[in-house]
């Protein structure tokens, strides 16, 4: 299970309603979207790896996903 949660730069707050999706590497592909709920949150049924989460379409962090990814936008 790989989470990630989407906190707004300028306030520190969770930020809900964004689309998430997560590209894996290699030939995993990439997650369907997961909009964040009240608390910022977006749950991927989903092993650990290396790749890339997108947050309403734009690349926001690239690396290693595992568990809790929290992303500044």
């Amino acid at each position: 299970m790989v989470t990630v949660k989407v906190v707004s730069q300028s306030t520190g707050k969770p930020v809900k309603g964004r689309r998430v999706s997560i590209g894996f590497s290699g030939l995993r592909g990439i997650t369907s979207a997961e909009y964040t709920d009240s608390n910022g949150e977006a749950h991927f049924n989903a092993d650990p790896g290396n790749g890339e989460v997108y947050v309403d379409g734009r690349t926001e962090y690239k690396g290693r996903i595992s568990g809790r990814v929290v992303v500044y936008i």
